[in-house]
């Protein structure tokens, strides 16, 4: 018996072409919910970026790629933020390499140098552009549990070694989001689970990219959306429509969370 969902959210419950929640999802979300089945998005986005979800009945959020894990009321379950060294030796790689780097907070995305690839993020994703700050003086403010990179995989080959602490996951060609290593949508649900009282066979997850992989890989059910990634379908247990054509009310009803209509 499925007791809880975890969503990622663009790509799997938002389209990339309307940049909407389709209809089909709403509904079927509220009707698992209804059977009292616990509904949570796991994200790389952070909480408080979430507006377009306000109609979804969700319990809590895995946000930040499991970085930072909180009730929907904003009560903390759990948090991972970026150590100090870490982020220093980041910035240093930024400047050798000219990469854009940012910080990822409920208040938007800050960061360093604004690029091509960072205003092509701010379309792909429909969101306002990045704000250009000195993010040394921001980071003395702020608790930082995500960072993203602006570079491609071949660079990202190249980077990521010099930083063993972090980890990236990517489910953009244009950047990665950038966490504390050990830290992903997997431990974020772990931690759910573990505050709820609910087996991981209880779970079933929904994603599109390669920062989902490990969530689909631990959850009871992992599926995959039709518009997935290849590393995403190759972790999946069942790979459903796209997200443009139903694909979460699809698979909610095939595995019986809730019934046919």
């Amino acid at each position: 018996m499925i007791k809880a969902l975890f969503l990622d959210v663009d790509g799997t419950l938002i389209s990339f072409k309307t940049h909407e929640v389709p209809a089909s999802t709403l509904e079927a979300l509220r009707r698992a919910h209804a059977r009292g089945v616990r509904l949570f998005i796991a994200t790389g986005r952070a909480a408080g970026d979430l507006e377009q979800l306000e109609e979804i009945l969700y319990d809590g959020v895995v946000a930040l790629n499991g970085a930072d894990c909180l009730m929907r009321d904003g009560t903390p379950v759990a948090r991972h933020p970026v150590p100090r060294a870490d982020f220093e030796r980041a910035m240093e790689l930024s400047d050798r390499y000219g990469f854009s780097l940012a910080f990822e907070l409920n208040e938007g995305l800050f960061i360093n140098r604004l690029s091509p690839a960072a205003k092509e993020w701010s379309r792909l994703v429909a969101h306002p552009m990045p704000v250009e700050t000195d993010l040394y003086a921001l980071f003395d403010k702020v608790e930082c549990c995500q960072m993203c990179f602006f570079f491609d995989p071949e660079l990202e080959r190249e980077v990521m070694p010099q930083l063993p602490g972090l980890v990236t996951g990517r489910w953009c060609p244009i950047f990665v989001d950038v966490n504390v290593r050990g830290v992903d949508k997997a431990t974020g649900m772990a931690e759910f689970a573990a505050h709820f009282g609910f087996a991981h066979d209880e779970t079933m997850a929904f994603g599109d990219g390669g920062n989902d992989v490990a969530m689909l890989r631990a959850a009871g059910v992992g599926v995959a959306m039709g518009n997935a990634c290849d590393e995403a379908l190759g972790a999946a247990d069942h790979v459903t429509a796209s997200v443009d054509d139903d694909g979460i009310l699809k698979a909610l009803e095939k595995f019986g969370v809730i019934d046919k209509q």
